[in-house]
């Protein structure tokens, strides 16, 4: 089994950033792929970024590509995301996901192992 725990969410104004923190525990494994959700209030949970694991290769949603950059440090088994020129809409429940395969995975079936969430609110 997989732990993921998030941190790094909080309060922030239109226009600022945050890093979020994503850190696996137990029978992890660092090449697992990695990816980040988030779900706003009333939607869907949809995808934001995700990362293969050797960390070589990213993809991002069109919506937060140019501002947010995923990265991972496979030796601290933890996975980042760098939230930049946050805009209101951003704001959600984020979620870190760990799936058991290599390459980069952009849909949330495909994810075995999600954590509990980190809560971004971007005032305007």
């Amino acid at each position: 089994q997989v732990q993921l725990g998030e941190s790094g969410g909080g309060l922030v104004q239109a226009g600022g950033s945050l890093r979020l923190s994503c850190a696996a525990s137990g029978r992890t494994s660092s090449n697992y792929a990695m990816g980040w959700f988030r779900q706003a209030p009333g939607k869907e949970r949809e995808f934001v970024a995700a990362i293969s694991g050797s960390g070589g290769v990213t993809r991002y949603a069109d919506s937060v590509k140019g501002r947010f950059t995923i990265s991972r440090d496979n030796a601290k088994n933890t996975v980042y995301l760098q939230l930049n020129s946050l805009k209101p809409e951003d704001t959600a429940v984020y979620y870190c996901a760990a799936g058991r395969n290599t390459i980069v995975l952009v849909t949330a079936t495909r994810y075995n192992y999600w954590g509990q969430g980190t809560q971004v609110t971007v005032s305007s």
